[in-house]
């Protein structure tokens, strides 16, 4: 059996790991959370929760990563990895890309960086993984010759299944009904950075309703909300779901 590598391309708070429970929910599907992480905490020395422990448990050395997740197969017909667009530095390899199906997760970053700032205080602009995703669109698209498959949040949360059987259809794979939930607690392929950062979706078992929310973002941000909405429009005309 040829198995199906499907890369998800995420930023921070963007409800990618709620996405993960959704595919770990089909049978046919292994997931990954999160490959680069630790490579990632030992280049940049970001002080994020728990980082001696993740950078002492898993692998660091990003081509051993790249290997991993080009030949790693349990039998599953398919193999969802959630990546981090931001933990993708300039140094890591990036053709391998073109071997696999890509796919790219976008939310407004306004409620991103309102988000994120409760983790990390006065995120930077690359901590975002806007610059990077929008990098990664751009190499997807020029590498395979066609445009990758976008979501946003908030047409995940508004319709999970009409948005996931558009994602199912352009990563030409069947929807499963069973994507749309999943059991609550903490999963066995979460990563150790769960207890700092999942604590939202441990308690859920399907996507949250979308929430209208106009919280300005503090004044603090606002240079750093321009660059980021900026880069977003750059990918947001691509995306899949509903009309806004």
């Amino acid at each position: 059996m040829t198995q199906r590598i499907i890369a998800m391309w995420s930023g921070p708070r963007n409800i990618s790991t709620a996405l993960m429970r959704s595919w770990a929910s089909r049978s046919d599907t292994r997931v990954i959370d999160e490959p680069f992480y630790a490579h990632y905490l030992q280049e940049t020395g970001y002080d994020h929760p728990g980082a001696r422990d993740i950078i002492a448990a898993y692998e660091t050395d990003p081509q051993r990563v790249i290997d991993q997740l080009l030949t790693s197969d349990n039998g599953k017909a398919i193999y969802y990895q959630k990546h981090m667009t931001q933990h993708m530095l300039e140094h890591i390899d990036r053709t391998w890309l073109g071997e696999i199906s890509n796919c790219f997760l976008i939310r407004d970053p306004r409620r991103m960086l309102l988000s994120f700032a409760k983790v990390i205080p006065e995120p930077r602009l690359d901590q975002t993984g806007l610059p990077q995703q929008v990098e990664l669109f751009n190499f997807v698209r020029q590498a395979t010759g066609s445009t990758p498959p976008v979501i946003a949040a908030h047409d995940v949360q508004r319709n999970p299944e009409a948005t996931l059987r558009r994602l199912c259809a352009a990563l030409d794979v069947a929807f499963d009904p069973a994507m749309l939930r999943w059991p609550p607690g903490r999963h066995a392929s979460d990563g150790i950075w769960a207890e700092h950062w999942y604590a939202s979706v441990e308690r859920s078992t399907s996507f949250a309703p979308y929430q209208p929310d106009d919280t300005p973002a503090p004044e603090n941000m606002r240079a750093l909300l321009d660059e980021c909405q900026d880069l977003y429009a750059q990918i947001a005309p691509y995306r899949i779901g509903q009309a806004d």
